[in-house]
């Protein structure tokens, strides 16, 4: 009998057959047939499944290992080794595997990833960690099919980083927008990797990192081979050979970030001020009544502004609130705009402050706003978040899924997107408003530096997210994009992590979470602008098509292979 067979077929009691064993009987009654029984397939495909499960869970449980490698990767643990041991271990999980299996290990390998990654979100719900992780690892699953169609061409470690790109290329747009947390390059903020960024942003240092890991997978192959061949010293020494060259050219990725130069001369500086109002509580609930978030913001900087008339602190040019830093519409609640104006005045410079106002002319939106308010004139320019979160600043199909999750009423109005960059005069300096997740998309960061600001400020409320690691994140971005675009990065959270980071990615100020407090500094502002920013998103478009087209191009060779084969055999 055939090995697996998905039916076993056995004799069955019956009349004889005719002379031919196939025809009716010789005396023309009907032929008895009879189908398999069922209890005879179920132990046959419960033998196999059980075959299969033996066989998958040894790699299966390495992936999921190498996934949560990956996920140490990143901060709050900020291993940023652990980013090429990870790619390296999917690149010999899939290697020589059918697409299936590897979109399996790749799925295995992502899930527990993201997981760890987004765990943040659980102040949610779990089941939204779980989801959208899922939701995210289904992208890697794709990467793995690709990793293993790839493998059997040459120079797949090229390819394999190419991927890599090409994968966060589409989950960084898609769906709703896309998702860019968990790339390769956010693990990287701090790393030999990281002057990559100046030339071709983060999706040359996710190549970077990725094809290091991928050529150190070549090298344990090659090593592996070498172990189970029997040759000739000379032979040995041959096959070494592209051992050698894998060990080199990771070599040389790694150690390539140190020759390009990161520019951090300042043509000028501008002297802020960072306030950290704090709020009452992490979580959802973090406004705790009215106007405290407000209340808190104001009397901080009114502090400051004490310190500066007692000669206790040098006058900023420009105080900067957070995102959401007013609680209430200040041009609806006669209260908060009061409040504000009171505070401005008092530090006597312009303040940039957070609020949400009610969109004018569409019942039930918001805009989520960076309003640039001057101690004598009030609110003047602004700018507009223009990539609200699905799902936390916008539910998609409200009407239908509300139904379904009734959690999604807790997000009762729709943020309306703004339509231009946050470049603003602020006290005389031409400034980049950039508003919390905003910072993990490269187009608004690009835009918003070629617009013409001279630094970047991040205004974010992470409470929600406090003491999950997801502040350490966020800032990690912003690490990112000051040594991509060499421009100083300022983060305002409400309850932290508030921040300077130099053009170079160092951070130069900080505030701890959950800490009221203001941090001054002198801000270099710089008009120079990098390799990345003139590029753009060119590097990104070229490496994720060519890691596509090595797809396609594997593909055609296989068919290709299989075609003569069949017409070998023939």
């Amino acid at each position: 009998m055939p090995s697996g067979s998905e039916t076993t077929a056995e004799a069955v009691p019956g009349p004889a057959k005719g002379p031919g064993g196939d025809g009716p009987a010789a005396d023309g009654g009907p032929v008895a047939t009879e189908a398999p029984d069922a209890a005879e397939r179920r132990p046959g495909r419960l033998r196999r499944l059980a075959a299969l499960v033996r066989r998958e869970t040894p790699r299966t449980v390495l992936a999921v290992l190498a996934g949560l490698t990956l996920g140490l990767a990143f901060p709050p643990y900020d291993l940023w080794p652990l980013s090429i041991v990870a790619v390296a271990g999917l690149s010999l999980l899939t290697r020589g595997r059918t697409a299936r299996q590897a979109a399996w290990t790749g799925l295995v390998f992502g899930w527990p990833f993201f997981f760890l990654l987004l765990k943040w979100l659980h102040v949610v719900g779990w089941d939204a960690v779980i989801g959208l992780a899922f939701a995210e690892a289904v992208f890697v699953a794709l990467l793995g099919a690709g990793l293993a169609v790839t493998s059997r061409l040459k120079a797949w470690p090229l390819w394999a980083a190419c991927l890599w790109v090409a994968q966060e290329w589409a989950r960084d747009r898609v769906p709703f927008g896309g998702f860019p947390w968990g790339r390769l390059a956010f693990a990287n903020t701090g790393s030999p990797y990281t002057p990559l960024a100046a030339l071709g942003g983060a999706p040359l240092v996710t190549f970077a990192v990725a094809l290091t890991g991928a050529l150190l997978a070549a090298l344990a192959v090659t090593l592996w081979q070498l172990r189970r061949a029997d040759s000739a010293a000379g032979t040995r020494l041959r096959r070494a050979l592209p051992a050698l060259e894998a060990f080199g050219l990771a070599a040389a990725v790694t150690v390539a970030g140190y020759a390009v130069p990161v520019p951090t001369e300042a043509t000028d500086h501008l002297d802020i001020a960072v306030v950290q109002g704090n709020v009452q509580q992490p979580g959802m609930d973090f406004l705790g009544r009215p106007m405290m978030i407000t209340e808190n913001h104001a009397r901080a900087t009114e502090k400051l502004a004490a310190d500066v008339k007692a000669g206790r602190a040098k006058k900023p040019d420009l105080v900067i609130w957070p995102e959401n830093s007013s609680d209430l519409d200040p041009f609806q609640y006669p209260e908060a705009y009061d409040r504000i104006n009171k505070a401005v005045r008092a530090i006597g410079v312009p303040v940039l402050v957070g609020a949400l106002v009610d969109h004018p002319t569409k019942s039930g939106y918001v805009f989520n706003e960076g309003i640039l308010w001057d101690p004598k004139t009030g609110p003047g320019a602004s700018y507009t978040k223009q990539h609200p979160v699905p799902f936390g600043e916008y539910v998609p199909f409200r009407k239908e899924l509300s139904k379904v999750i009734t959690r999604l009423q807790r997000v009762p109005r729709d943020f309306y997107p703004g339509d231009h960059t946050g470049v603003m005069n602020m006290a005389g300096a031409k400034l980049g408003d950039v508003i919390c997740f905003e910072v993990a998309y490269d187009e608004i960061v690009h835009d918003t530096v070629n617009a013409g600001a001279r630094a970047l400020i991040v205004q974010t409320n992470n409470a929600t997210y406090g003491r999950t690691g997801q502040p350490e994140q966020q800032l990690a971005m912003s690490r990112l994009r000051a040594v991509e675009h060499g421009r100083a990065v300022v983060t305002a959270a409400t309850s932290g992590i508030s921040a300077v980071v130099a053009p170079n990615g160092e951070i130069t100020h900080r505030i701890p979470e959950f800490t009221q407090g203001v941090v001054s500094a002198s801000l270099p502002l710089r008009e120079e602008k990098t390799v990345a920013d003139r590029v753009g998103a060119s590097p990104e478009w070229v490496i994720a098509m060519v890691g596509l087209l090595s797809c396609a191009a594997a593909f055609v060779l296989g068919r290709r292979g299989r075609t003569k084969d069949g017409k070998g055999q023939q």
